[in-house]
């Protein structure tokens, strides 16, 4: 036994890594250049892979047009191509790992992007890492598909194109490794972790001669020292970005509600959803697109007022309300936007650290919130702006809206789909208690045992006998019988039912009768125990030395394995106090001598 299981293969998985984040970044870079192609055609009416944005149109009927158009394009291929092109991308992930055999189809790979590139290049206020998570996980899941890999080897080859097309967009490897763990792993292990780590870094090799290394957003230049009432401020940024999260989410899946109770064919969603697009595009223009421009003005101050509120209202309105009629689009560009404009707001009131503070701190307090996945917010934000003086921040306020969102709301916009489709997915990780107790410590002794060179006609007479008698030594509470040989040695095992069974004149010994007992050693774990039974369709097991001919020592059932839970739950509920202070007590004066 060790800290880590790590079999050998894990090598070889590591190994495919490294071509599904070379393609994963390419795909994630065509994917960029390909919304930048979209926004072109669609507001400007040129071709060109250039920084334009839906505000920057000189025509502004079409801000109202074009998302409809994009909606009705998207609506048709998710009719007629395929349906899992519909949402943002994360929550289809997670599906797929969870009940599809990490399986995702070839057209999936191709359709995902391509519906994401319109849906944004056409105004859509969403994210392209949504779309690139599916999109990059199909590159995995499809290489697995074409090898002989089991479904756990299948998931990580997902994961990590996940995290390699996640990392490619935003130049963030660490913040998408920390996104696979705490999303779409479900798990913490060497042979998950290294092939996501290997295609996330080389993602972000392959991107820099592409798209560069500098961050994302620099330039909010937060100073080395803060002082205390910045920190105590923190909090309340961070309980204002909780609070903007539980809106964002509630209003998302309202927004679903209220499409499907709609009598039209979900084909013709997307296109009203554009239709409330183009309206919040009328009142605000950059608040349409993926708006990395407006996330650099809020993360610098260079934000007016008015662009602030605009953002955070008509951005947030038409995001959630737009994604509940089932567009193809990301959440955490929007997360970006809002996050940065609730924090450019504050600024306006709070004290002032530095240009971007309180966008950054408040950025990274909405997303987790809204992913409640802190760890992964706090890095993003460090990975995007290489703001490290922001750190403490950053953590008191991803914290506390961490906090408040777990405490208020049960699922967040990235599950709470899964459980609309009957799935149930638990985010707590912990050690299962059956990995800490080992069979030494709850194993019985076995009360009963027989010869090998016995009949089983004789036992089973023994047996009725017993039975007759009220059973006064105990032989029929035993289920399962060990059978020793002449040296004492195990030999197999027989069960109550056979022998009861049995005919009281069958001749047979009882070393020919018994079966290969299925064994476990006293220094192995409980969930090994576990695992065991489930191979074998068993519910006992005995426990033998580690010898060349084995000793019998004990047994171990399920009984054994829910005491193991039990402790468990004793740990976790049962509240008592371990050390007390208690008032010394005084011994009292001895009385005085009478004569």
């Amino acid at each position: 036994m060790g800290d880590f299981h790590v079999p050998p293969r894990v090598v070889f998985i590591s190994a495919l890594a490294i071509p599904i984040g070379a393609v994963a970044a390419l795909v994630a870079t065509g994917l960029l250049k390909l919304i930048a192609l979209i926004t072109d055609l669609a507001f400007l009416g040129r071709l060109g892979f250039g920084t334009a944005v839906p505000a920057d149109t000189a025509h502004r009927w079409l801000l109202a047009v074009m998302p409809v158009v994009g909606g009705l394009v998207i609506g048709f291929m998710a009719r007629y191509g395929s349906e899992k092109i519909r949402g943002h991308g994360m929550p289809e992930a997670i599906e797929s790992i969870l009940v599809g055999g990490s399986r995702v189809q070839p057209r999936v790979a191709v359709l995902k992007p391509a519906s994401a590139a319109i849906s944004i290049g056409t105004g859509g206020p969403f994210g392209a890492e949504g779309p690139i998570i599916m999109t990059g996980g199909a590159v995995g899941s499809l290489l697995a598909q074409f090898l002989k890999v089991t479904t756990d080897e299948r998931k990580a080859l997902l994961v990590a194109g996940s995290a390699a097309g996640m990392a490619a967009t935003f130049n963030a490897p660490l913040a998408s490794i920390l996104l696979a763990v705490e999303l779409l792993l479900f798990e913490w292990r060497p042979r998950s972790y290294l092939p996501v780590a290997v295609a996330a870094v080389t993602a972000t090799l392959v991107r820099g001669p592409l798209l560069g290394t500098k961050p994302l957003f620099a330039g909010a230049h937060v100073p080395d020292h803060i002082g205390l009432s910045a920190y105590g401020l923190c909090v309340v940024a961070g309980t204002a970005a909780g609070l903007l999260a539980l809106g964002a989410t509630a209003l998302v899946y309202l927004s679903e509600d209220l499409f499907a109770r709609l009598r039209v064919h979900w084909m013709w969603w997307p296109a009203i959803g554009g239709v409330i697009i183009g309206l919040g595009g009328l009142v605000e223009p950059r608040a349409l697109g993926v708006g990395y421009d407006v996330i650099g003005a809020l993360l610098t101050g260079h934000a007016t007022t008015g662009l602030i509120i605009g953002i955070l209202v008509v951005k947030t309105l038409i995001w959630g309300l737009s994604l509940g009629s089932g567009t193809s689009g990301g959440v955490l560009a929007p997360m970006f936007m809002v996050g940065g404009a609730l924090g450019a707001a504050e600024a306006l009131v709070f004290p002032h650290v530095s240009p971007g503070f309180w966008a950054l701190v408040s950025l990274a307090g909405v997303l987790g919130g809204v992913m409640r996945s802190p760890l992964t917010g706090i890095v993003f934000c460090l990975e995007l702006t290489h703001e490290v003086n922001a750190l403490i921040p950053m953590v008191i306020t991803a914290s506390a809206a961490y906090l408040l969102s777990v405490v208020l709301l049960k699922r967040s916009v990235l599950t709470e789909k899964l459980a609309r489709r009957g799935m149930h997915l638990t985010r707590e990780y912990s050690v299962d208690p059956l990995e800490v107790h080992l069979v030494r410590q709850l194993e019985t002794p076995v009360g009963v045992t027989f010869a090998a060179g016995r009949t089983a006609g004789e036992v089973t007479a023994e047996l009725r006998a017993a039975h007759e008698a009220g059973d006064p030594e105990g032989l029929l509470a035993q289920r399962l019988y060990p059978v020793l040989d002449a040296d004492g040695a195990l030999a197999g095992v027989v069960t109550r039912g056979t022998l009861v069974h049995a005919d009281p004149a069958d001749p047979t010994p009882l070393g020919e009768l018994a079966r290969p007992a299925v064994t476990a050693h006293p220094d192995e774990t409980l969930r090994t125990l576990a695992n065991r039974m489930a191979e074998h369709e068993v519910t006992r097991l005995l426990v033998v030395t580690r010898e060349p001919k084995p000793r019998l020592e004990g047994i171990v059932s399920l009984r054994h394995l829910l005491a193991a839970r039990r402790i468990d739950l004793h740990e976790e509920h049962h509240a008592e106090r371990v050390l007390t202070l208690r008032p010394r007590r005084r011994t009292p004066a001895p009385a005085p001598a009478t004569s």
